[in-house]
């Protein structure tokens, strides 16, 4: 019960990584807000956990949207009277189209959810955080196409670079207020991410050019292993981690 007493907020969390974080903080004694905007995945997500002797309260929002976005970290405090974590992890794929094959409407979704999202919540999660003296702790989930330029197409590439960079400032910028930020870059991960609505049309250039070296990585991940690390960076074992992004990948970009 290494996150008993906690209230933690989880973005993403009907499906992948986000459905497994939720699961494994409530599992670890947290009282979780699960967010997505699918409510039926949510209900069974909370029903789940409430088998398995744990809380998850199920809450519809578009993190894409600045006003819901802004409200979950007032949904938390008036349901449970405070947050102590954050997980930014809701995120879309793009087509994998380079630069010159990019659509305006690609764009400005891919970053509407993967970094203007992030932004909005880590904001409000870090006004709040500064008016308590124990602070908190945010979690991105960034990925490996944060860190390198080619796993993805631009759109994708941008919006992760994007949120590393948020998460180094932010993680530095309010260390002495006992307020962490970091980011777990995974590689390639069992998810449902594929089945977005750009992946329905890939670019095949920038899908051939993007997977260049994919030999290289050993095996596909789990989200219970992305959640694991999601679990660790919530807890004091990883107090002095901060503004860092931790490639969970098997060893796929250690080649």
């Amino acid at each position: 019960m290494m996150l008993k007493g906690k209230i933690a907020i989880v973005t993403g969390a009907s499906s992948g990584m986000g459905n497994e974080i939720a699961f494994k903080y409530a599992m670890e004694g947290a009282k979780v807000i699960a967010v997505a905007r699918r409510l039926e995945k949510l209900e069974h997500l909370a029903e789940k956990a409430k088998k398995h002797g744990g809380e998850i309260t199920p809450l519809v929002a578009d993190i894409s949207k600045q006003k819901e976005a802004e409200s979950l970290v007032i949904e938390a405090i008036k349901r449970f009277d405070k947050l102590d974590i954050l997980v930014n992890n809701a995120g879309i794929m793009d087509d994998f189209s380079p630069v010159g094959d990019v659509s305006d409407e690609m764009w400005t979704k891919v970053m509407n959810v993967n970094i203007n999202g992030p932004f909005y919540t880590t904001r409000s999660a870090v006004k709040y955080f500064l008016t308590r003296e124990e602070g908190g702790i945010i979690i991105n989930v960034a990925s490996i196409g944060g860190l390198f330029g080619a796993r993805a197409g631009a759109a994708y590439t941008a919006s992760k670079h994007a949120l590393v960079g948020l998460t180094k400032n932010t993680g530095f910028m309010y260390s002495k207020h006992n307020i962490r930020c970091n980011a777990i870059c995974p590689g390639g991960i069992v998810t449902d991410i594929g089945s977005g609505e750009f992946m329905k049309s890939v670019n095949q250039q920038g899908l051939a050019m993007a997977s260049a070296g994919i030999g290289a990585n050993p095996r596909m991940g789990l989200g219970s292993e992305i959640a694991s690390v999601a679990v660790m960076l919530a807890t004091e074992a990883s107090s002095y981690i901060n503004g860092q992004c931790i490639a969970v990948d098997g060893g796929f970009t250690a080649y």
